[in-house]
């Protein structure tokens, strides 16, 4: 069944997941014939930058720019010949306690919603998970992640699919013990990976958090590099 062949990838968290990275002319053009993404409505439509457009939780449309999925998905689509479908829910600014479920922000409920959606179309393949910048030097951030990566599991009727975070960047002061402890993920989250964010460049300034357009494409290819290791 046509309709029911696509792979399924969840793209969320804060800011470096939105996408921050200045997009440049033809970025705006379909990235793959193979590559859709679901849209506002629900609905399938082929994939764009900026990917997080579609987002229910997003800020203003004006601050999504390139992030990681967009190298991933190209990278994904071109390793496997499949037809994907993104889900991209990500929120610039969010604590990991507001994607827990039952909070009143409902992000955790909003990436559940979505993804259902998209699930009516194919099979849930991966989640991809850029965020910490705001709970860099929470010691119990592994516990309360494995609690959220759990429920995303249970709910999406998805109980081994592969969780991939990602390293804070390398300049800012609070990213070294927070890279720390991300490195370990797999010991506490079943399936899962971390990727580096070595040699991903800045945006802006030693102050801000968000990673370049080249430092995104690089983090992008890295979590597809990551995700096709697990299945392997």
């Amino acid at each position: 069944v046509p309709s029911a062949s696509y792979d399924v990838y969840l793209l969320i968290g804060q800011s470096n997941m939105a996408g921050r990275g200045l997009m440049v002319e033809g970025d705006e053009a379909v990235i793959d014939e193979n590559v859709f993404i679901l849209d506002d409505k629900g609905d399938v439509v082929p994939a764009r930058n900026p990917l997080n457009q579609y987002s229910s939780i997003r800020k203003d449309i004006s601050m999504q720019q390139i992030g990681p999925g967009f190298s991933f998905v190209k990278k994904i689509a071109e390793k496997t010949g499949r037809k994907i479908l993104l889900v991209v829910n990500a929120r610039g600014g969010s604590n990991l306690n507001e994607w827990i479920k039952g909070v009143e922000k409902g992000y955790y409920e909003e990436a559940v919603r979505r993804t259902k959606q998209a699930l009516k179309h194919g099979q849930l393949k991966g989640i991809l998970w850029h965020q910490g910048e705001s709970n860099s030097r929470d010691t119990d951030y592994l516990e309360k992640l494995s609690g959220m990566v759990s429920g995303l599991r249970s709910e999406l009727d998805a109980e081994k699919v592969p969780f991939i975070a990602g390293e804070l960047a390398y300049w800012r002061s609070s990213s070294p013990v927070f890279n720390e402890m991300i490195k370990n993920i797999s010991k506490v989250i079943e399936n899962s990976s971390y990727v580096t964010a070595d040699g991903c460049t800045m945006l802006k300034d030693e102050k801000d958090p968000h990673f370049s357009r080249d430092g995104q494409i690089l983090l992008g290819e890295r979590y597809a590099d990551a995700l096709l290791k697990m299945v392997e």
